[in-house]
């Protein structure tokens, strides 16, 4: 049994088998893509900024791409799902479910990034709390898709995948929601991301590099979907038993130092000192 089937090399062949597994998430993950390069060429042409000095382009961009990427690793885990239970009531959900929430913080966040608006860490008004609470409650019920998935794969697999590799998916789709929304939750509640001293910035990324930055434990939390999965494919080939240590072994190493970075963070550490 195989652990992995790539598509088919080149873009057509590439988004043909991502339609295939779920199209409607696709063309909503591409269609994220798009406007996020859009955004991106905003900074450009549009140089305001917020208080913070950052321009006000960057947040929708970095939101767009990063709920984008989401939607398309979901479209490609629904083809580890039986074909007949992809169009199920709870995989049907769980795709729509996506979409509302993720399309709800995002108008939110563009909406006050053309104010020239801070939309994260906003209590101005009776208003700017609101929408703060609801997008913080959007973005729960997002990363909460993951585990839905998890348990139709886990339940019923699509024909042809390795049991460990179902695990690893699994296992990286529920540490997504666990480390990712926890993490997150957290941040929100916070006065800002930064912790102590301010200043510097990771290319790409702006976290900062003269003290803790929640960004950077929640960035690898929400990506575990994507980096236990992967490990799983690269370990296919191993032994069954080596597999599976890789796998549980990786995973827990993973999770620990997400959990790592987060408590350096919130000790008011930098990740990469400037």
């Amino acid at each position: 049994m195989t652990a992995i089937t790539l598509s088919p090399s080149g873009p057509a062949a590439l988004f043909a088998e991502f339609d295939r597994r779920h199209p409607q998430l696709t063309r909503y993950g591409l269609v994220l893509l798009v406007l996020g390069a859009i955004a991106m060429a905003l900074q450009v042409l549009d140089p305001r900024t917020l208080a913070s000095g950052v321009n006000i382009w960057v947040k929708p961009a970095k939101f767009l791409v990063s709920v984008g990427v989401f939607a398309l690793t979901t479209a490609w885990f629904m083809g580890y799902v039986r074909p007949e239970r992809r169009g199920g009531r709870l995989m049907r959900f769980t795709a729509w479910t996506l979409i509302a929430s993720g399309s709800f913080e995002l108008l939110y966040i563009s909406f006050q990034a053309a104010q020239g608006q801070e939309s994260h860490f906003n209590l101005s008004t009776p208003f700017h709390i609101a929408m703060y609470a609801l997008m913080g409650i959007g973005a729960v019920i997002l990363t909460a898709t993951t585990l839905p998935l998890a348990w139709e794969i886990v339940r019923r697999p699509a024909p042809g995948l390795q049991r460990s590799f179902v695990a690893a998916v699994a296992i990286g789709l529920v540490l997504t929601f666990v480390l990712g929304g926890w993490m997150g939750s957290y941040m929100s509640s916070q006065p800002g991301h930064a912790v102590g001293q301010v200043g510097g910035g990771v290319p790409v990324f702006g976290w900062n590099r003269l003290g803790g930055d929640l960004r950077i434990a929640h960035f690898f939390g929400i990506h575990a979907e994507q980096a236990i999965p992967l490990l799983g494919a690269a370990a296919a080939g191993l032994p069954a038993r080596l597999r599976w240590s890789a796998i549980l072994g990786g995973s827990a190493i993973y999770a620990a130092l997400t959990i790592g970075v987060f408590l350096q963070a919130v000790a008011g550490r930098a990740l990469v000192p400037a």
